[in-house]
């Protein structure tokens, strides 16, 4: 008898020991416990620690609360503005409620990272180059709303969404160097061009400085050649000013003319032969010269051979003249170059 009560003792004890195995459950610090009944949603959710649930009634199902990391695969799309390109990122979320992620979506980790792609590939072709490249931050804004809006009836909060990088085909790599380049040439240019103009303004101040002074132009010409001067150089460039030039100039136009050229005159003592090709004598007070002007007491010269008074010709025909006058202009031409003067008469 006795024996029987501790046989019976030992089984309930060891159904009850199986029992305990069996319901007992334990759930950790950063989980949450999700109990179906039957099949149905108990309205408690189990916190964490040891907790109970019944062998072959309840269904204990645990849910991460942690932030989970996923990577989202590159995906190929074109821009607003037509440019293929590569992009991937990734997408930080959690679990806010356990019983939605268990019971309104069967695995809420494939359903985020499917919308993650769709909503990345929507954004990609909304936008254009240059945002991709330069306003991440706004992108990120809009594809974290965009993810957000279907998770939140799964009981998932997105925390945050990144574009790690965006891949671009080579050409367009090389045409935006090349746009770099000429951007930057452009810039180069123009700053050179200001300093250009900074410093003409400051060279037409200090020239209109030194044309007060004129001995301060003479003391930058000496600082010129001290500059050239400091180098190591076996020719020294001198410049020459060129006012100097012009005062020369001036002085050379009011310099009076080139004398007179000699020219046939008359005085009481005889006759005086021009010189050239007028060749004629004058006796008596006549004078001779090329343009045939008349004297006083009626003697005249010419080439054109007309006679004088008082028997006195001269001319290039070859006549002769009277009173030992001698000809001239007939025989061999005379070598030396004729002077042509202005005739004037001697009182």
């Amino acid at each position: 008898m006795v024996q029987d009560l501790l046989i019976a003792v030992v089984a309930a004890a060891a159904v009850g020991a199986l029992y305990l195995a069996a319901a007992a459950r334990v759930v950790r610090q950063y989980e949450r416990g999700v109990v179906l009944r039957l099949g149905r949603l108990r309205d408690e959710v189990r916190s964490p620690g040891f907790t109970m649930v019944l062998p072959g009634v309840d269904r204990l199902r645990k849910v991460n609360m942690q932030i989970v990391t996923m990577p989202v695969p590159a995906q190929d799309g074109i821009t607003r503005d037509n440019v293929t390109v590569r992009v991937d990122a990734v997408i930080y979320f959690k679990v806010v409620d356990p019983a939605s992620a268990v019971v309104e979506v069967e695995d809420y980790r494939f359903a985020v990272s499917q919308m993650a792609q769709t909503s990345l590939r929507s954004i990609i072709g909304k936008s254009d180059l240059d945002d991709l490249l330069s306003n991440r931050e706004k992108l990120n804004q809009g594809l974290e709303l965009m993810i957000d809006s279907p998770a939140v009836g799964w009981g998932v909060q997105i925390d945050r969404v990144e574009i790690k990088d965006v891949s671009l085909p080579e050409t367009m790599k090389r045409s935006m160097a090349r746009q770099a380049e000429a951007d930057r040439e452009r810039r180069a240019r123009v700053i050179n061009a200001d300093a250009e103009l900074q410093a003409s303004k400051k060279l037409a101040e200090a020239a209109s400085e030194m044309s007060t002074q004129p001995a301060a132009l003479q003391l930058r010409l000496l600082q010129t050649v001290v500059a050239v001067a400091a180098e190591k150089n076996s020719t020294l460039v001198l410049p020459f000013p060129v006012e100097l030039l012009r005062f020369l100039e001036r002085a050379q136009q009011g310099a009076p003319g080139a004398p007179a050229p000699e020219v046939a005159q008359t005085s009481d003592a005889g006759a005086r032969v021009g010189p050239a090709d007028s060749g004629a004598s004058a006796a008596d007070g006549e004078r001779s010269s090329d343009s045939g002007a008349s004297a006083p007491d009626g003697a005249r010269s010419s080439d054109s051979g007309a006679s004088a008074p008082d028997g006195a010709r001269s001319s290039d025909s070859g006549a002769s003249a009277p009173d030992g006058a001698r000809p001239s202009g007939s025989g061999t031409p005379d070598p030396r170059p004729t002077v042509s003067s202005k005739p004037y008469a001697h009182h």
